[in-house]
């Protein structure tokens, strides 16, 4: 029998996004018979006749959250062919469709809140298919909502309708809902409770007179202050125990702002972007102490627009966790951890499946932590990766994420933070087990960090799946190159890995290397010194003791110096002997701690949270522009540096600037030198010390005669890790594939 129809494979970013009733509505106005359906592999249309102008028309008026990647048709034979265009049921089958991240609230649905004669006006919980939760409330695949926190919430009847609708905005989107049938606010308060609007002016009323809130959110909890209320952010950072660390702001509008700034917060992932304080003048010190920069995001959900329009003015929402601890999920959690926090607790009766925390951007859209309104969203690997087997690739032990890898394509997890922390494992640990069931992944190896002592790969170990490391810095290398499309067969690179500490070649511990890599091999070239971290991991939190490392290495006379006051004040003797007998002091050649010491120099002693004495040092800096300077520095003679940085006598801010000046100039000549020699045009940029904006610039200056890659969709730092641990194992898979089918040729 002759077919007489055709048969469209839809794959991509296609479900949970109006895909279907945008299909059905296409084939309307171009009279076409057939079905839709949703399964594990994306969206399958079936059309009688040919299709016409069908598929030209599904890319370009593909609705605004979806992703086309690619389309499959073939021949299809129907035994009765339809009278009209209908939607299927979904089917299951092999995950091989991507899940959509949670989008901020869309216009229609803002515009439908704040109208009084509408019957969703003020629900907190109003979203179409154009917005509103996706993965934080999935527990199964395909997305429909018996497999989502919805499950519950039974429509009522004018719902109903709407999501059976396929002309309607909700056609099936399964967290719709309404004052009737959805979820509700509720108060906490002591011994006092209130619902539904009732909870939301209780909790307006609490911060508007100076009180902090736990507010629960679609990816966690928020503790929320008024930003403009310093005694009220004070007392948020004392009980909270975060002292110094930045809080987000949240603002009512962005008008104000540049036009590229304001496109990134009022995207539908609604990040929080790192903008100049000079932007916020009214912001209290006390937001971002000693910071030139501060975090600002716009509302991203119903229930922050309705705060923000009754407070009317800027909001702190910083996450709702104890310090080493991670954000509560639960609302039985929150009330038990943060009751000596938040003076109130605006709840709702939706579970929250999956913990996200915001993502946030700098200023040129550089991506700093990847989560909500980007994860799970998948990333296509380089060309000549193809077949990949399924793999699970366990991250880094801070900044953590992991990635499940197959076929062409990476999934890397939202962020979670350090391992270490207490509850983070655990949390991770079920966020992975949830990815696996929704993609049906089951993989055949793990692959994790080179550093045996990181909890991910002793995780690995006993889970009875063959392990593969992968080095630190050749992980943020190679994720790099695969983040620019470089492909599997491309040209050798130079890289430039700058960060804290990571394992190298032979146990070595680096952090500031020059490297010559592709996806199957690394080779350190050069790099920066190692030097002793005195203390081990204290090292990392006490800036005096790198100074003091620094001064024992590079810096004989060093204490006649006052930038070396702040090591004289403590107990130095003590651990110099410890650093000459090797005793607690492994050597690093740490970028990360080079910036710790220079840091502490300046007066800038304290580490609070990680990475406070570079970003200080990086604000600092930031107030000088193109400084002259006598200071150089090559990357193998750091005692040159040293002498001329501690005789030049200048202002804190140009000998902050020139530190990052001087660095950026040695790193370059380094990798330039290295890239003449063996005729390489291209130099990769990756680790954490990157996210430093100053530094970025400053290479991109020295280094303008070559091709140079940055990380931008994905984190300089380790949460890309486990990106940079999926391509180096899918390579050496390709490689390995090769290797077979030639023994089998011959």
């Amino acid at each position: 029998m002759s077919s007489n129809g055709v048969q469209l494979r839809v794959r991509g970013k296609v479900q949970g996004v109006g895909f279907r009733p945008f299909v059905w509505q296409l084939a309307q106005a171009l009279q076409l018979t057939g079905d839709v359906c949703n399964d594990g592999e994306g969206v399958l249309v079936r059309l009688a006749g040919n299709g016409g102008a069908f598929t030209a028309r599904l890319h370009q008026d593909c609705p605004p959250l979806a992703r086309i990647d690619h389309v499959e048709t073939q021949p299809f034979t129907w035994a009765h062919v339809p009278e009209d265009f209908s939607i299927r049921h979904s089917a299951g089958g092999a995950m091989d469709t991507q899940i959509v991240p949670d989008a901020a609230t869309c216009p229609a649905c803002l515009a439908e809140m704040r109208d009084p004669g509408e019957r969703r006006y003020r629900y907190p919980f109003i979203n179409c298919t154009h917005c509103g939760p996706r993965f934080t409330i999935i527990r199964a695949m395909p997305y429909d909502r018996p497999a989502t926190a919805m499950a519950p919430f039974p429509l009522c009847v004018p719902c109903e309708a709407e999501y059976r609708n396929p002309a309607d905005r909700r056609f099936h989107a399964q967290p719709v809902a309404c004052p009737d049938c959805g979820p509700a606010l509720m108060w906490r308060a002591g011994d006092i409770t209130a619902d539904r609007e009732a909870a939301l002016r209780a909790a307006v009323a609490m911060l508007k007179s100076g009180g902090i809130v736990a507010v629960k959110g679609l990816g966690g909890f928020h503790l929320v202050c008024d930003a403009y209320n310093p005694q009220a952010v004070a007392t948020l950072r004392s009980r909270k125990q975060r002292p110094s660390k930045p809080l987000a702001v949240m603002i009512p509008h962005a008008d104000d702002l540049p036009e590229t700034v304001q496109a990134l917060l009022r995207s539908p992932a609604a990040p929080i972007v790192l903008t100049p304080k000079a932007w916020l003048p009214a912001l209290p010190e006390g937001i971002a102490p000693g910071l030139d920069s501060v975090g600002i995001m716009l509302p991203a959900n119903p229930l922050q627009h309705l705060l923000m329009m009754d407070c009317q003015r800027p909001l702190v929402m910083t996450s709702g966790n104890l310090s080493g601890r991670p954000p509560a999920i639960t609302s039985r959690q929150a009330l038990d951890e943060l009751g000596d926090v938040a003076d109130g607790f605006l709840l709702h009766n939706r579970d929250i499946l999956q913990r996200m925390d915001d993502s946030v951007m700098d200023r040129d859209g550089t991506m700093l932590r990847r989560a909500r309104g980007f994860v799970p969203d998948a990333v296509t690997l380089p060309a000549g990766f193809e077949n990949i087997p399924a793999m699970l690739c366990t991250g880094a032990e801070m900044k953590n994420t992991f990635c499940l890898a197959r076929g062409n394509q990476a999934v890397l997890s939202q962020h979670f933070g350090d391992l270490g922390d207490e509850g983070v494992e655990a949390q991770w640990r079920s966020a992975l087990s949830t990815m696996q069931e929704i993609y049906g992944f089951q993989p055949e190896r793990i692959v994790c960090d080179a550093h045996p002592g990181y909890r991910a790969r002793q995780w690995a170990q006993v889970q009875g799946l063959p392990v593969e490391t992968v080095l630190h810095h050749h992980a943020h290398a190679a994720a790099c190159l695969a983040e620019n499309s470089w492909p599997l067969d491309g040209e050798d690179a130079i890289a430039l890995t700058l960060d804290g500490i990571g394992m190298g070649e032979n146990g070595a511990l680096w952090g500031g290397e020059c490297l010559r890599v592709n996806y199957l091999a690394c080779e350190r070239l050069g790099g920066l010194p190692a030097v002793a971290l005195p203390g081990g991991d204290l090292a990392a939190r006490q800036p005096w003791r790198n100074l003091l490392a620094h001064c024992l290495a590079f810096v004989p006379d060093w204490q006649q110096y006052p930038e070396t006051r702040a090591v004289q004040r403590q107990n130095w003797p003590m651990l110099a002997t410890a650093i000459r007998r090797g005793i607690n002091a492994p050597q690093a050649s740490s970028c990360g701690r080079l910036f710790d010491a220079v840091a502490c120099a300046l007066g800038i002693d304290t580490q609070r949270y990680e990475g406070e004495a570079a970003c200080r040092l990086e604000a600092l800096a930031s107030q000088c522009t193109g400084v002259d300077h006598p200071v150089t520095l090559e990357v193998d003679n750091l005692a040159q540096f040293w002498l001329q940085w501690l005789s030049w006598q200048a202002e804190p801010c140009e000998r902050a600037w020139a530190f990052h000046d001087a660095l950026a100039k040695g790193l370059a000549h380094l990798a330039a030198f290295h890239a003449r020699r063996l005729s390489l045009s291209t130099i990769c940029l990756s680790g954490g010390v990157l996210h430093n904006r100053l530094l970025r610039a400053r290479l991109r200056h020295y280094l303008s005669d070559f091709t140079l890659l940055f990380p931008s969709h994905l984190p300089a730092g380790d949460g890309a890790i486990s990106f940079g641990q999926a391509v180096v194992a899918a390579a050496r898979s390709c490689l390995q594939r090769t290797k077979n089918v030639t023994t089998v040729t011959q």
